[in-house]
């Protein structure tokens, strides 16, 4: 086949698009998140206005890392991924462009509401109705795109990412519009269709999900293409991988009552939480180490290359949260760890540990060859990027740690008479210290950001619109 640009080549534009995005949106969430640990620190960066209160910006910063930055990843991965695993162009070029369109124009309302105080108050799912509709429908698009590539592949199998990628897109359009279900009163204000414990039930069926498939399975997805192509390994073992995607995806929808430990939800449902999170250690420890062993005979490849090894400590962190995870699941466990900052400890091991850290290794991957380029315009700085992101995370989660662990034991410690041995102010001033840890460790991260928009920078201008056409083709020569 010759190099002269066929009809037949990929559509890396929407790739590069949604790449290029993740940097920004990134930059933007962890920013924030920087910002708001920091008012814990020093609450006069309030500012005593109403819409950079914590409480505004916290929703805002959860979107932005989650549906902006995380969203972004995943759909540039995943059109990559599906092009060249089924060596066959994205079914429509247009419907890709409005996927890319609409989901920006998600996160910019996202923007604009949430500061602003609109907000149906539901973790994750805060967006008012308007937003939450336009967002099923870009949702529903994308879905199109996905699966309607996947009937057309050229190849006779589906590789196991695509199944990763697919049951996170089915799961979370069900998830979405299921919690979402609501009575608008105005057009910045509805209810939720479900009352008392079921609502909470819903919600946190939706919240844990969005863990489970949004921020886990969508990533398992990537792992099990860029994890193998960066180390130039084939998956350890495919056989595990396919048992670990159908017991992923059976226990992980059950695993929602485990936050609401100790509240009017029914005994049985918070003991089917419990027990089936303690299940889901054995899948998730799967993957991980279907993962790991992947490097079977490659791992001094780590010493020359950082970007595996965003990969492959990602792929650690992923291990590590989601032992502690069923861990807090316990019922004894969880009424130490419940609205302390451990919880909060937990989340960043796998948002920071495992769903950043394994995003930025493959936008890493991804750059060179969506723009035409051999490599990354500069080893060092992925390098220092690597260590910033992972010394930023330890800091975190430590502190976090420590944190919950020294709150959960304050708030339980009564004296003889049956009082409380500790005020409430008392317990937040055993915790500052921790959030000022917390704060730096959040800053090495985004500062990692920032090293990482300009390697990312440098490397597209090197480039040129013919290489970066031309990369499309080549793409498609290798996989024929």
């Amino acid at each position: 086949m010759s190099t002269a640009i066929s009809p037949t080549a990929y559509n890396y534009k929407v790739v590069r698009q949604f790449a290029i995005m993740t940097v920004v949106w990134g930059i933007l969430g962890m920013g924030l998140g920087v910002f708001i640990a920091s008012q814990l620190v020093w609450p006069e960066l309030n500012f005593g206005l109403p819409w950079t209160t914590f409480g505004r910006l916290r929703p805002l910063h959860t979107n932005l890392v989650i549906f902006a930055f995380g969203g972004c990843a995943l759909f540039a991965t995943s059109y990559y991924v599906v092009q060249r695993t089924c060596q066959t162009r994205l079914i429509s070029d247009s419907l890709a462009a409005f996927h890319f369109w609409g989901w920006q124009a998600v996160i910019v309302g996202a923007g604009i509401t949430l500061p602003l105080g609109y907000t149906t108050t539901k973790e994750y799912a805060e967006l008012e109705w308007p937003l939450a509709i336009l967002l099923a429908i870009v949702w529903i698009v994308y879905a199109l795109v996905f699966f309607g590539t996947i009937v057309k592949r050229k190849t006779k199998h589906i590789y196991v990412g695509n199944w990763f990628y697919g049951a996170f897109i089915v799961v979370t359009a069900m998830l979405h519009i299921v919690n979402h279900m609501s009575l608008p009163v105005s057009l910045f204000k509805s209810y939720s269709a479900y009352s008392g414990a079921t609502d909470a039930m819903i919600q946190w069926w939706y919240g844990h999900n969005a863990v489970g498939f949004f921020l886990t399975t969508g990533f398992l997805g990537m792992m099990y293409y860029f994890v193998p192509k960066q180390a130039e390994r084939p998956i350890y073992s495919y056989r595990l991988s396919i048992v670990h995607f159908w017991a992923l995806i059976t226990l992980y929808i059950w695993a929602g009552p485990h936050h609401l430990h100790y509240t009017a939800l029914p005994d049985w449902a918070q003991s089917l939480g419990m027990a089936m999170s303690i299940i889901l250690l054995a899948p998730s420890w799967g993957g991980m180490i279907n993962g790991m062993m992947t490097l079977s005979g490659a791992w001094h490849k780590l010493r020359t290359d950082p970007i595996l090894r965003f990969l492959v400590v990602s792929l650690a962190f992923y291990g590590m949260s989601t032992f502690e995870g069923p861990m807090m699941a316990i019922k004894t466990v969880n009424s130490l760890s419940h609205y302390t900052d451990w919880t909060i400890g937990h989340v960043h091991a796998g948002a920071l540990g495992w769903v950043a850290m394994i995003s930025i290794g493959a936008i890493y991957h991804m750059i060179p060859k969506l723009f035409g380029r051999a490599q990354m315009h500069s080893t060092g700085l992925i390098n220092a990027h690597f260590w910033l992101a992972t010394i930023g995370t330890v800091l975190y989660i430590a502190s976090m740690w420590v944190n919950g662990i020294t709150q959960g034991l304050m708030w339980r410690a009564i004296n003889d008479d049956g009082t409380l041995t500790y005020s409430f102010v008392e317990a937040l001033q055993a915790s500052h210290p921790g959030f000022i840890v917390r704060a730096l460790g959040g800053a090495f991260f985004a500062s990692g950001m920032l090293f990482m928009a300009y390697n990312v920078w440098r490397t597209v201008r090197a480039s040129n619109p013919a290489e970066a056409k031309a990369a499309e083709q080549i793409a498609v020569v290798g996989a024929h």
